[in-house]
């Protein structure tokens, strides 16, 4: 008999394949919550019939931007008609971020219903024993599941983690694309940007095209390597895609307003290019279309925390940029603000995961802001007074000036004390609210966004 749908065990199944099958967002990489390989992927799919293998793909790697390219692209697809589903992580304020459908008839955004996640849940929980299945095994097959049920066009599909043995890699896509390269995750795919390359380009198949966002004399040979004899390969920044004559107009109107962008948007054309030569894709020649839809992705994919401004006065804003190479982007271009006279002003709400290498974030960190340390709800937050003392130290050992830091517990409080200081501060004050997903999400419903 199947169980009947409620609130209070909508949240309990929830909770049940967080912590049962744990999933690396709330646990992290040391305890199960990450089991590379394909196999009990490929099983559970074959029991529920191959629902990947119903529609068109494409695939999107990297270490960092393959969620605004993974945005962009849906985004763009849905302008051209198509009925296009998106499946990224982790989410940052509910579960069901995970899986997204763009209709292009009437231009709505859904995202799966509590009681389709609730069915599959109740469904198939003997298949997530017999076959031992993670979180992130359970989620990805439940949106290829919803994704044929809907009947998209086409499904945006980014990697969980790495590219060669992750779970999403099962698919046969029309287009790989691998966004960018750093050193994160290191215990898992690597220590060299070099290794890690090698596990993204994992995620490459016979005959499929794939587009590599920046070409580099460490990561490229591998890329090289990988794709010789099997796919074509193109280096996006290598190439000049049909639109990127518009880029800085583009750039300008854009509701992702990350100067990283400027890498995102050469990426998403040059993969634009290369879809539109295929059967079913025509609809991305119009190129006041394509346009429209990457300069409103944000809003039209329901898409937070990659440079979101969530507070006109003071201005605050959000990115979940994490780890070094995110970070130094995202740091140099507060700089750059305070030295052009964008903001008088700069106070950064700032926490982090404990397994990040904040010995090599904390010379990225200006030296001319105010930061409140905190530590957002997760048991892999490090603790805010251990990030204070740690920023302290480090201070002292370098000679930078320690300046006006603070520290809260808990980032609503942080963040009650950084708008109370960018108030005495002056109007034109700046609050920057990052660090990690956690931090993010901890912030946006401070400010009504839920």
């Amino acid at each position: 008999m199947s169980e009947i749908f409620s609130e209070k065990r909508y949240e309990e199944l929830l909770g049940e394949i967080f912590c049962r099958f744990p999933s690396v967002q709330n646990s992290g990489f040391n305890n199960g919550s990450y089991k590379p390989g394909l196999g009990h992927m490929e099983s559970f799919c074959e029991i529920l019939g191959h629902p990947e293998k119903g529609y068109k793909t494409i695939h999107v790697a990297g270490t960092n931007g393959k969620g605004s390219v993974a945005n962009m692209l849906s985004s763009t697809l849905g302008a051209a008609g198509l009925k296009t589903g998106l499946y990224t992580s982790p989410h940052i304020l509910d579960f069901r971020e995970r899986m997204r459908i763009f209709n292009p008839e009437d231009s709505s955004l859904s995202l799966v219903s509590k009681e389709y996640v609730f069915d599959f849940l109740t469904e198939h929980r003997e298949d997530f024993d017999n076959l031992d299945l993670s979180f992130f095994e359970i989620t990805t097959a439940m949106a290829f599941q919803w994704f044929k049920d809907q009947g998209v066009d086409v499904a945006v599909i980014e990697v969980g983690l790495g590219g060669r043995l992750d779970s999403t890699n099962i698919i046969n896509p029309d287009l790989c694309v691998i966004a960018s390269i750093g050193l994160d995750h290191c215990a898992m795919l690597g220590d060299t940007r070099a290794e890690i390359a090698a596990e993204k380009a994992g995620i490459f198949k016979p005959g499929v095209p794939a587009v590599v966002g920046e070409w580099d004399e460490e990561t490229s040979p591998v890329f090289d390597e990988k794709s010789w004899m099997l796919c074509p390969l193109t280096y996006a920044d290598k190439v000049n895609p049909k639109m990127w004559y518009k880029r800085q107009h583009i750039l300008d109107k854009m509701d992702l307003r990350g100067e990283y962008q400027h890498t995102n948007l050469r990426t998403v054309l040059c993969a634009v290019d290369v879809l539109k030569a295929m059967p079913g894709y025509g609809g991305l020649n119009d190129m006041a279309e394509v346009e429209k839809a990457i300069i409103s992705t944000a809003s039209r994919m329901q898409f937070h925390g990659r440079w979101e401004r969530i507070s006109p006065r003071p201005t605050v804003l959000c990115d979940i940029g994490h780890n070094p190479p995110a970070l130094k982007k995202n740091f140099a271009q507060l700089e750059s603000m305070l030295e052009k006279g964008t903001c008088s002003e700069l106070i950064i709400v700032y926490g982090v995961m404990a397994d990040k290498d904040l010995d090599s974030i904390m010379p990225l960190m200006p030296g001319n802001a105010t930061y409140v340390f905190t530590a957002p709800q997760s048991a892999r937050s490090l603790p805010s007074d251990q990030l204070l003392q740690r920023y302290k130290e480090f201070c002292q050992e370098t000679g930078r000036p320690m300046g006006r830091i603070y520290g809260s517990s808990s980032v609503r409080e942080a963040i009650a004390m950084a708008v109370k200081l960018a108030s005495s501060y002056g109007d034109d004050s700046l609050v920057y609210v990052g660090g990690s997903t956690f931090v993010v999400a901890d912030a946006l419903p401070c400010f009504g966004i839920k």
